[in-house]
C-alpha cells in the first residue's frame, strides 16, 4: 500500500511516500481504508525523536493516529461494524502501524461510525484532539456547572474542543490564544479570551478553579505561572508530553493537585463526541488540508505553531 514514512527519526524532510506491506488484520481488529488522516503534535515530535519515538523498533514507520475511511474487514460476520461502512477513530502508533497510509488494522474498540453530516477530512480531525480534551476536562479536571476554568492555548486543535465541552458543562471560560483567535474563541463558548502577547494571564484572569495546559513551560514558563491562578482545592492538568518536567515537585510545593494525561482511544467516548456532533452542540476546524505527499509541508506549518484547528492529510478520494 501506498504510504507516508520515515526511515529515521528527524527533520520534516523524513518523511517520504513509498510503498509498504499492507496491514493484517487479526483478532478483534476492524481493517479501514484511509481517507483522510488527522496531524497532531505528536506525529511530529515522535517523527523528531521524542513522543512515542522510543518504542519504535523497526523502520520505515508510518506515523499518524486520526483517521476517517471506509471498513474494509471486521472481526466477524454479525460485527456491529460491516464493510462498507465510514469510520473515524485511533491508531496506536507504534503499537500499530500509523494513518498515514492507504489501511490501517485497529482494535475494534478504537473505532466509530462517522458522525452523519461530516465529510471525511473534518472527521479525520476530531478523534484524538477531542478524546483528548474529553480526558482532560471531563474526566480529570471534573468540569462542572460554574467552575471556573483556564485553557490555555484554546484555538488549537485540543483547545478547542476543549473550550467547547467545558462551555457545554457550564464551566465559566477564560482561554489563552492570539488577538487574531479571539472572536473564533467567543464562538466556541469563552467568557474571556486573554491575548498572551499583549496581557500577562496571570495578572488579568483572576482565582481559577482549574487550569487545561495545552502549552507546559516550553513557551515563556506557561504551567509554573499558572500555578499562581490556583488554590489548594484548584487541579491543573498538564497535556503536551515532555513539556513540564519539573510540574509534580512545584505543584506539590504549593499544595495544589496536577497531574498530566494521556489519551485513550476509546469508541465509546467516541460516541458521545458523535453525538454532540450531530446535535449541533460541537464542532471542528481544519485550518487546512494537504495531499498525503505533501505531509512535510503539514509538519512544519504545525511546528510553526498557531494553527487554528487541526490540520489534515488526505490520503484518497472521497468514496462514490
Amino acid at each position: 500500500m501506498r504510504a507516508l514514512t520515515i526511515d529515521r527519526t528527524g527533520g520534516p524532510e523524513e518523511l517520504t511516500i513509498g510503498e509498504v506491506p499492507d496491514p493484517v488484520r487479526v483478532s478483534d481488529e476492524v481493517l479501514v481504508r484511509v481517507i483522510a488522516a488527522g496531524v497532531n503534535p505528536i506525529d511530529a515530535k515522535t517523527r523528531a525523536g521524542r513522543g512515542v519515538s522510543a518504542a519504535i523498533r523497526d523502520y520505515p514507520v508510518v506515523l499518524g493516529g486520526d483517521f476517517a475511511g471506509v471498513v474494509e474487514a471486521v472481526p466477524y460476520a454479525a460485527h456491529p461494524l460491516q464493510p462498507g461502512d465510514r469510520v473515524y477513530g485511533m491508531a496506536r502508533v507504534p503499537r500499530t502501524g500509523g494513518s498515514y497510509a492507504e489501511l490501517v488494522s485497529v482494535s475494534s474498540l478504537s473505532v466509530a461510525p462517522m458522525p452523519a453530516g461530516l465529510g471525511f477530512g473534518e472527521a479525520a480531525a476530531v478523534p484524538l484532539a477531542a478524546l483528548t480534551a474529553w480526558g482532560a476536562v471531563v474526566e480529570t479536571a471534573k468540569v462542572h456547572d460554574g467552575q471556573r476554568m483556564l485553557i490555555h492555548a484554546g484555538a488549537g486543535g485540543v483547545g478547542h474542543f476543549a473550550v467547547q465541552f467545558a462551555r457545554i458543562f457550564g464551566a465559566r471560560v477564560t482561554a489563552t490564544g492570539s488577538a487574531r483567535n479571539a472572536e473564533f474563541l467567543r464562538e466556541l463558548g469563552a467568557e474571556r479570551v486573554i491575548d498572551y502577547r499583549s496581557e500577562r494571564f496571570e495578572d488579568v484572569a483572576g482565582e481559577q478553579d482549574a487550569v487545561i495546559d495545552l502549552i507546559g513551560n516550553v513557551a515563556d514558563d506557561t504551567g509554573t505561572r499558572s500555578l499562581s491562578l490556583l488554590g489548594t482545592d484548584g487541579i491543573i492538568v498538564n497535556v503536551p508530553t515532555g513539556s513540564w518536567p519539573t510540574m509534580a515537585e512545584e505543584a506539590a510545593a504549593r499544595g495544589i493537585r496536577a497531574t498530566g494525561y494521556s489519551v485513550a482511544p476509546d469508541a465509546r467516548t467516541l460516541q458521545t463526541v458523535t453525538r454532540l456532533i450531530e446535535d449541533g452542540e460541537l464542532r471542528v476546524h481544519v485550518e487546512r488540508e494537504f495531499p498525503l505527499e505533501d505531509g512535510a509541508e503539514a509538519h512544519r506549518l504545525l511546528e510553526a505553531g498557531h494553527v487554528r484547528g487541526k490540520l489534515v492529510l488526505r490520503v484518497a478520494a472521497e468514496p462514490s
